[in-house]
């Protein structure tokens, strides 16, 4: 499970809980040529299954006059650390051991992969600043963090998409119920893995929580997958061939151990942490432009979650990407998502 790309390697790595991470290593994808001022670099995050090649999963916003033209910019997308696209992580050899981390890889915050990313940029890029951070549900979270983090005048604005300020007790709920469909498979104590069947029942749960009841209802209905389709264990519930093609097709590109790993990482995303009494207060500090987009049918990060950051961030607007695909709007709406981004990088060229 990888990704093209080239890869930056970080000795020593301090993460922020004060473990210290050999080696690590950043995947990364870069499009376009870096301008004389070093000042056009575009960083898009991506999301927690995601990967560095932009082009596979944000194609539509690629292109002349497009949100990532780069004709203009150098866009620079990189794979989380922890995540099995080319980054290390629990596959990855552990040099103090010769074998992999496997669930010994050490937790791994959202502030951490921003780290490396800046540290990726600054030192092997080299750019003097980052004209816009984008990214949409953990590559917003990322985003948000590249704004705290990395901070005026190096980052000059960003577009955070489908997310919020931290992590709520209802995302982490979710992602709970996911990893104890992982931690129930018998595989996990001695084989983790090998728990490929709890890592589809979670790719499963996912998958519910990205789209909306509207979605699933106008999309299946109550159709079978055959003309005899009948209730009860002999059911055959074309949403529930759906799942079922998901969970299958998900194991071949993840691991259980990562998708643990990837979405505890997750539930570290709060600007707040040893930074301020609040996220209110921390989000009052950041005052470059921000556009902020939410998706009107989001159940997972619900509208709610954008419009408290713009109400605290000073120089932000929101905009609204109209679906009925609820969280994955941010990937299928994407002639909205470009239209937004456009208009913002225009107007602050």
């Amino acid at each position: 499970m990888t990704s093209d790309g080239e890869n930056f390697v970080e000795k020593d790595f301090i993460l922020e809980n004060s473990v210290v991470l050999p080696q690590a290593e950043l995947r990364y994808q870069t499009y376009g040529q870096l301008n004389e001022a070093k000042d056009n670099v575009v960083v898009v995050c991506h999301a927690l299954t995601g990967n560095a090649s932009l082009h596979t999963w944000w194609g539509d916003l690629m292109g002349a006059n497009k949100a990532f033209d780069s004709s203009k910019y150098l866009i620079v997308c990189c794979n989380i650390l922890g995540s099995c696209y080319g980054s290390t992580n629990p596959q990855s050899i552990n040099p103090e051991t010769n074998t992999p981390y496997g669930k010994d890889f050490p937790d791994v915050s959202v502030k951490d992969t921003v780290k490396l990313q800046l540290k990726l940029i600054k030192e092997e890029i080299g750019a003097s600043s980052i004209k816009c951070v984008i990214g949409g549900s953990f590559g917003g979270m990322q985003t948000m963090e590249f704004a705290v983090q990395g901070g005026s005048p190096f980052v000059r604005s960003i577009i955070p998409i489908a997310c919020g300020a931290s992590h709520t007790a209802w995302q982490i709920a979710i992602s709970e119920v996911q990893r104890q469909a992982i931690y129930a498979d018998p595989n996990w104590e001695d084989k983790p893995f090998l728990a490929t069947k709890g890592l589809e029942v979670a790719r499963q749960m996912g998958m519910i929580s990205y789209r909306t009841a509207h979605g699933y209802c106008s999309k299946f209905g109550r159709d079978h997958r055959d003309k005899d389709g009948t209730y009860g264990s002999n059911s055959s519930w074309q949403v529930k061939s759906y799942l079922e093609y998901q969970g299958k097709k998900f194991i071949d590109r993840f691991d259980p151990i990562t998708y643990v790993k990837m979405t505890e990482q997750m539930d570290s995303h709060d600007l707040a942490r040893n930074r301020g009494s609040s996220v209110a207060e921390v989000l009052q500090r950041v005052e470059i432009p921000a556009c902020v987009l939410g998706i009107d049918s989001d159940v997972l990060y619900p509208l709610c979650e954008q419009e408290e950051i713009v109400e605290h961030m000073p120089n932000s607007e929101l905009k609204i990407i109209h679906s009925n695909d609820g969280h994955d709007g941010f990937l299928i709406e994407q002639d909205q998502v470009n239209r937004c981004v456009v208009d913002f990088l225009a107007k602050h060229e």
